[in-house]
């Protein structure tokens, strides 16, 4: 709980405007603003300027403006960490839904101008389709800070409800409909050096935001996870299922024998702090959706997600170091890296790399609708899905990919296999196609067509302003 908080279930009244809310909201500047042009390379764990108690707050309107008073009390979805690279994906395919969206953002790892891409994309469609633009609010700020709660606090009301006995009493009616969290460091090797700041994220931050989506009774949650999770039982080469990692215990029938069997949870082979904070945050999710049915949690195990928008106006751009491998391949073909290594050319596989299950970004968003909707229509509970192709590629086949794609050819080196690297790691998407009803649509040839699309327009936009700022000098 934080400073300042009541100790009582619900307060006389709610703030209704910014100035019943932080003295920070007072300093805040409208989400209309322009974003920055030049936007300064900093680090994954590298903060912007900072409020008083710790981390930025920045464009914090008021959560209904004229339009949208007009239209009567819309329904949001709020995205966590909507800007990096697969939430500014799903951001955008939710409002292709008609969704209205709340993105919260502290741009730590992503840039302002991602968002005027969205709207750019959004309005595309909508005029394309004949629809209403749907609502979209940037919240730049940490979503560990204070002003999380007084965020949340703005789009809930106060409403009247009769209880069990009969007597009236005042709860929270919130205006969002479902969370999908998304801010979490994600740097295998940076974990290793800066475990005290990924625990800090990933755990304790995730479990100040459960305190207070609980307080404003938000309980449909989905939530970013890595197929990390799995540790080396991904190195018996098999098709990875949702029961190879469980949280509490439970009941299945062996496909071939037709015994009950009772399955235990169990963690093997955690090979770095980034993927145990994965493994708790599911385990802590599982708990509370245990202890309170009102929770509906989806935690969805993502495996190598690869492409873009295939406009070339969004994709991935992180402030970071690129460590993915279809990002270090872009860096090799414009340049920017000589060669790429290969680890490993001896596992038993078709051309001797290492098999990976690479999924185009735009299906892995249309998960997390597939899961939103899912979650709204069932009972309670947690449940994991696999987010994956559910097929194999290797690291030659995706070189070769984009290679096809750019019509240029990847400089390699040979090396020898990592310590903790795996030959397979494939999903089963059979739990996913049953329950969801999601199944992949896009290509490895598709996912590295978009991908290069987006490449050769950021470099066409850099020649340009290069070009431009030599005209002015």
């Amino acid at each position: 709980m934080w400073p300042g908080d009541s100790t009582d279930n619900l307060p006389v009244q709610l703030p209704t405007g910014l100035e019943a809310m932080d003295n920070h909201y007072a300093d805040s500047v409208s989400s209309s603003s322009s974003p920055s042009d030049s936007p300064a390379a900093s680090s994954p764990l590298t903060s912007p300027e900072l409020s008083e108690d710790g981390f930025d707050i920045d464009r914090l309107p008021s959560p209904l403006g004229v339009h949208e008073q007009e239209a009567g009390t819309p329904k949001f979805t709020l995205v966590i960490g909507g800007l990096g690279y697969i939430g500014s994906h799903t951001v955008l395919e939710l409002l292709r839904e008609g969704h209205n969206v709340i993105i919260v953002d502290n741009l730590s790892n992503s840039f302002q101008n991602i968002l005027d891409s969205i709207k750019t994309l959004t309005a595309r469609h909508c005029k394309a389709n004949g629809r209403r633009m749907p609502l979209i609010h940037f919240h730049r700020l940490d979503y560990r800070s204070r002003s999380m709660r007084f965020l949340i606090e703005s789009y809930t009301d106060l409403v009247m409800t009769i209880d069990a006995s009969g007597r009236q009493r005042m709860t929270y009616q919130s205006r969002i409909e479902g969370v999908i969290h998304f801010a979490a460091y994600k740097s295998v090797e940076e974990s290793i050096r800066r475990p005290l700041q990924y625990y800090q994220n990933n755990v304790c931050g995730l479990v100040s935001l459960l305190e207070q989506l609980n307080k404003y009774n938000i309980h449909n949650f989905i939530f970013s996870s890595s197929a990390t999770v799995y540790g080396s039982k991904a190195n018996t080469g098999e098709p990875l299922r949702e029961e190879d990692l469980i949280h509490h215990a439970e009941e299945r029938i062996d496909e071939v024998t037709g015994e009950r069997i009772v399955m235990q949870p169990s963690a093997v082979g955690l090979s770095c702090p980034y993927a145990r904070t994965k493994y708790f945050s599911e385990a802590i999710l599982a708990d509370v959706a245990a202890a309170n049915p009102a929770w509906r949690i989806v935690a969805l195990r993502y495996f190598n997600p690869v492409g873009c928008d295939p406009s070339g106006l969004l994709g991935e751009n992180p402030r970071g170091e690129a460590t993915n491998l279809y990002p270090v391949l872009t860096q090799v073909l414009t340049g920017q890296r000589e060669r790429l290594n290969v680890f490993g050319t001896d596992w038993a596989t078709r051309d001797g790399t290492a098999v990976r299950d690479y999924i185009h970004v735009l299906d892995v968003a249309r998960g997390h609708i597939s899961a939103l909707g899912w979650n709204g229509d069932r009972g309670s509970g947690f449940r994991a899905f696999n987010l994956g192709s559910g097929t194999g590629t290797t690291v030659l086949e995706a070189v070769r990919s984009l290679e096809a794609a750019s019509k240029r050819t990847v400089s390699l080196d040979w090396a020898g296999r990592r310590p903790g690297d795996v030959g397979v790691c494939v999903a089963s998407t059979e739990r996913a196609s049953k329950e969801l009803g999601w199944s992949p649509r896009e290509s490895v040839a598709q996912c590295a067509s978009d991908l290069w699309n987006f490449v050769e327009r950021t470099l066409g936009l850099q020649q340009q302003r290069g070009a431009t700022t030599s005209v002015k000098a």
